[in-house]
């Protein structure tokens, strides 16, 4: 820039650069947004957006990076932007750098809801298989909720007149409105890195409108709960309402007080079910009892027919034995008796009684033939009564003495 004459004389790129200074003065994109139309929705190189913001008479240009893009859009919708107008440089356009998007009207929200709803579907962040199942009695419970809310108070109320000594952490976030999103993110993570995470994770917030609900059916919100390790039950307003949070959750609860419902049992339906579970276990352990005292009872009577029938079996065969014992026994004295005879008739010392003798040689053996015998050998006859020396004077050595 320079003077001439009292004349500011600046080169384009100044100029421009001296607009651009003035605008961002005098624009605060906390305060002031633009909304309109968008048309000319484009993404380059997958990073950055290009659209074009209308109404009826007038057309301004806007860019964004994009993973500031929070939500699904398309040429139609209806939106409001806020951030800081620029001129371009090489172009000598003006534009729109947004820093923050919202989609406006009924239409433009339901329409955004239904793209995300197909993109999430696609990817199998909805799929019935990936649901984990809740803990049957939770012990820790992670709540996200803002503390102000309807929603946190009936929560807490119904969990405590269900099921007592349940451990409740809480992460206070905004429900709606710009910081919702980031909040909501942030608790996930919060639980999910501690050291020892709750058992189940609870998100909830009261009713509302399709804006109200925004953040419950942003992608980021539905990315942190599809990533927790942490089972989620989503509890939203009313039975009515229906978010992509809900579709995300492993469990969907009609509304915040469902969400209580569904995370713990009730003491008084547990109560009721260890009667009746304890008056069926008696009844059954009762009938099997009577049923095992009746099979012992047969089995007792059966061993005792046995037994009876065993003993009368042994007294036979004892009767029977002994029977044959005697006669065995008598047949076996006649026959001992029999041979003793044959013995006592056979004893050389009854034949003695008799009268007859032995006559042994020299060499006491018993001679049985004259003929081993000589002339003057000398013998010894073995009486009944004693015995004789003899001297043989001669022998006869056939035929037999008489008897």
């Amino acid at each position: 820039m320079r003077e001439e004459k009292g004349l500011l004389v600046y080169e384009v790129s100044e100029f421009i650069q001296y607009l651009n200074d003035t605008l961002v003065s005098i624009v605060d994109p906390q305060r002031i947004a633009v909304e309109g139309e968008v048309s000319s929705f484009r993404v380059w190189q997958e990073k950055f957006v290009y659209f074009d913001l209308k109404d009826e008479t007038g057309l301004l240009n806007c860019f964004l990076v994009l993973y500031q893009l929070k939500t699904p859009l398309e040429d139609g919708m209806r939106v409001r932007v806020y951030g800081l107008p620029k001129i371009v440089q090489k172009s000598g356009k003006f534009s729109i750098t947004v820093q923050r998007l919202e989609l406006v009207g009924e239409g433009a929200l339901k329409r955004a809801y239904e793209l995300l709803k197909q993109k999430l579907a696609a990817e199998g962040l909805f799929a019935p298989e990936r649901k984990r199942p809740l803990p049957r009695f939770p012990e820790t419970i992670g709540l996200i909720a803002s503390r102000e809310s309807a929603a946190y108070g009936d929560f807490l109320r119904i969990l405590g007149n269900r099921w007592g000594g349940v451990r409740v952490l809480s992460a206070h976030v905004q429900v709606q409105g710009e910081p919702a999103v980031r909040q909501i993110v942030g608790a996930f993570r919060y639980f999910n890195e501690l050291k020892s995470p709750p058992e189940v994770l609870v998100l909830a917030r009261g009713g509302g409108s399709l804006e109200d609900l925004g953040a419950f059916n942003s992608e980021a919100a539905a990315r942190a709960i599809f990533s927790s390790k942490v089972p989620v039950v989503v509890g939203v307003g009313h039975e009515r309402d229906e978010t992509i949070a809900d579709l995300v959750a492993d469990v969907r609860a009609s509304t915040p007080s469902n969400a209580a419902e569904l995370v713990v049992p009730d003491r008084r339906e547990i109560a009721s079910t260890v009667k009746y579970l304890t008056r069926v276990i008696h009844e059954t352990l009762t009938a099997e009892i009577s049923e095992r005292a009746s099979r012992v009872d047969h089995f007792v009577l059966r061993l005792d027919r046995a037994l009876r029938s065993q003993v009368h079996r042994a007294d036979a065969l004892y009767a029977r034995l002994t029977a044959a014992a005697g006669s065995w026994l008598v047949r076996l004295q006649e026959r001992l008796e029999t041979s003793l005879r044959l013995l006592k008739n056979l004893d050389p010392r009854a034949q003695l009684r008799r009268g007859y003798a032995i006559v042994f040689d020299q060499k006491r053996r018993v001679l049985k033939d004259a003929a081993v015998v000589d002339e003057g050998d000398s013998l010894t006859v073995k009486l009944h009564r004693g015995s004789l020396e003899v001297e043989v004077l001669g022998s006869k050595r056939q035929g037999m003495l008489p008897i």
